[in-house]
């Protein structure tokens, strides 16, 4: 396709994966609502917009990456949005978590303006988007696929088109179950073998490489240890998603009662002001509960 991309939601994950885009060669035209994050990518290349209208008016390709559905809505179909601009045939790539209901009924609404719609949420966190290894799930039709894949791929290292429109942020709701649920797993452990006393540094170093060991494991437990919780993903964040997984979960009449109570941790944990923190953060919230700071012993 033409390399001219737009990219709209410029927060933790979207100003990384633009920043991408720029490094590939791409004419990125860029909007948030935040303008410090659209001067600074200006000056790294990027050309700044006003308004989702303008940036559509100079793209082939729309990028969203925002907090919540209804970001996504405000920013495609209302005023000044992306669809005032629209060409025929433009082809949107919301890469925002949200419900497969939204991505479904916003691929509906493109298309009757002759726009295509791609739900393509990705998973990786900050560090991914950094490095440009984010894996990406999309849903919608193989022709638009193939045609943004290049796109995709300066972003990402596991592309999947999963199927049609909305599968792509089911598999992302999927992955959240799996993801947050590990680290409640981890948090759970590590609290009891704080409280028992054992160094955790030693204890990590001897599961990791077994069947305990993941991905999140490796991700989270150092920032634990290091009472690192800069947000890579936040609390309010994840909260949103598995509020998504619930309330897709009851329509399809899936009981799920591990998601629902770690849901549950996260009103908790917004309750008690930690919502921009990052998802490690659940920890904290066995901490309180047994007394108890997983922590490194000193040498």
């Amino acid at each position: 396709m033409n390399k001219r991309v737009g990219f709209i939601g410029l927060g933790i994950m979207g100003s990384p994966m633009a920043r991408n885009l720029l490094q590939k060669g791409f004419q990125v035209t860029v909007f948030d609502l935040n303008q410090g994050a659209v001067d600074q990518l200006a000056t790294e290349g990027a050309t700044p917009a006003t308004s989702g209208k303008e940036v559509a008016q100079n793209s082939d390709c729309v990028i969203t990456m925002l907090p919540k559905g209804e970001h996504v809505r405000m920013a495609v179909f209302g005023d000044n949005g992306v669809m005032e601009g629209a060409s025929k045939d433009l082809i949107i790539v919301d890469m925002s978590s949200v419900s497969p209901v939204d991505s479904k009924e916003m691929a509906i609404l493109a298309a009757a303006q002759g726009v295509h719609f791609l739900d393509a949420p990705v998973s990786g966190g900050e560090p991914k988007a950094i490095d440009g290894t984010l894996a990406i799930m999309v849903g919608g039709e193989s022709a638009q696929f193939e045609e943004v894949k290049p796109v995709l791929q300066a972003m990402g290292s596991d592309i999947v088109l999963v199927g049609d429109s909305g599968c792509g942020t089911t598999a992302k709701l999927a992955n959240q179950i799996i993801v947050n649920l590990n680290i409640a797993a981890v948090s759970e452990a590590l609290t009891l073998a704080s409280k028992a006393g054992i160094d955790i540094d030693k204890m990590y170093q001897a599961i990791r490489g077994g069947l305990a060991g993941s991905t999140v494991m490796d991700a989270k437990i150092p920032m634990i240890l290091d009472r690192n919780f800069k947000a890579g993903g936040r609390v309010d964040i994840n909260l949103k998603d598995l509020t998504n997984v619930m309330n897709t979960a009851h329509e399809l009449s899936v009981p799920l009662p591990l998601s629902s109570q770690l849901l549950e941790i996260f009103h908790s944990l917004k309750a008690d002001g930690k919502e921009a923190l990052d998802h490690a953060s659940i920890v904290q919230h066995y901490e309180k509960m047994a007394n108890v700071t997983v922590e490194r012993k000193e040498q």
